[in-house]
């Protein structure tokens, strides 16, 4: 068995083993990260071989942190990396080179047509119909788009959302409430087989995910980083959050939301943002969490949205694309059953 993994931000970690009566034998570590003292590499290796082959990478983290003696450094790696590459291996999960992507940037539509539209590419990818995709979106029409588990009335002011020209609609992903000025913010979705995240935790497939992302920021002098669980910030502020959705069918959606430009004034007048939200953020409002793309590069909207793209297709060797017509149309079929509905904006009071 043969079991790759790149850290978020960190290095390679690589792993080989065989499997015999039901347990990893002959395991060896390997990858371009940095280990102190050399005897530890022994030890990993030592304290993986023997393990039942349905160890979860938490078990084996455990074990490999168990093994470690009093003053080891593990630097661009961790025993849970060690355990995802593991369990990636089992399931022979393939990395982003295995697969034909595809980058759309298609026309502006409704809030409600980009969120039907995530729903039907995921769906399609999971069924094999389409490769998988990242897309770009753009807005014809500024939003409030809630989690899917989230309250309306606990969430948003809908007079000072109707005030200020915000739609409100739901999503099929969880996380929390974002505001979606038209032109303001930068949003992309990515639709993948669950194959792709395979052998990862919920958790760790948040940052493997998005670790491109931090790449094109950083391009344009951003330092970026990944603030589990989904957020993607730098030293001066959030930046944007993350959010995801599986579907039965195989099919993950993995969604993003950056801000260009935030109105904070506006954002705490729409949103009902209170203390507990705020209480491990330590910060005194909710305005000063997010410091938008704009005030830290001084680029165009435009400009960023092409970095991303030039940055994605250099890394994954993506083409561009297009969404289908018959795509279009299964997205509006979806917007008026379900995404402009009152049952399913009201689905949590």
């Amino acid at each position: 068995m043969h079991g790759e993994y790149k850290v978020p931000g960190g290095k390679l970690v690589v792993v080989d083993f065989e499997q015999r009566d039901g347990r990893i034998a002959d395991f060896h570590l390997a990858g371009d990260f940095f280990l102190e003292p050399d005897d530890a590499l022994g030890a990993i290796d030592a304290a993986v071989t023997g393990l039942p082959v349905e160890t979860d990478a938490a078990g084996i983290a455990a074990a490999v942190r168990g093994a470690l003696s009093a003053g080891a450094q593990l630097l661009g790696f961790t025993p849970e990396a060690v355990g995802t590459a593991v369990r990636r291996a089992l399931v022979t999960a393939p990395g982003w080179g295995a697969f034909d992507w595809e980058i759309v940037h298609d026309r502006a539509v409704s809030p409600r047509l980009n969120l039907a539209l995530d729903e039907v590419l995921t769906t399609r990818v999971g069924a094999g119909l389409r490769n998988p995709t990242l897309r770009l979106w753009e807005w014809d029409e500024s939003a409030v788009v809630i989690g899917s588990f989230q309250s309306l009335r606990n969430e948003v002011d809908s007079d000072a959302a109707a005030r200020h020209g915000f739609d409100v609609v739901r999503r099929i992903s969880g996380g929390g409430a974002m505001l979606m000025a038209a032109g303001q913010i930068i949003t992309y979705s990515l639709y993948v087989p669950a194959s792709l995240v395979a052998g990862m935790t919920f958790a760790d497939s948040y940052a493997y995910l998005d670790d491109w992302v931090l790449h094109a920021l950083r391009s344009l002098g951003i330092d970026a980083t990944y603030q589990p669980l989904n957020d993607i910030a730098s030293p001066q502020g959030k930046i944007g959050g993350a959010a995801q959705k599986r579907l039965a069918n195989g099919g993950v959606l993995h969604h993003v939301t950056m801000s260009y430009d935030m109105d904070g004034g506006v954002m705490t007048q729409v949103l009902r943002i209170g203390r507990e939200k705020l209480s491990d953020k330590g910060t005194v409002s909710a305005a000063r969490r997010v410091d938008p793309l704009r005030s830290q590069t001084g680029l165009p909207r435009e400009q960023i949205i092409a970095r991303l793209k030039e940055t994605f297709a250099g890394l994954y060797g993506a083409a561009e694309g297009r969404i289908l017509d018959e795509e279009y149309a299964e997205a509006e079929a979806l917007v008026a059953s379900k995404f402009a509905t009152e049952a399913w904006l009201h689905r949590i009071p």
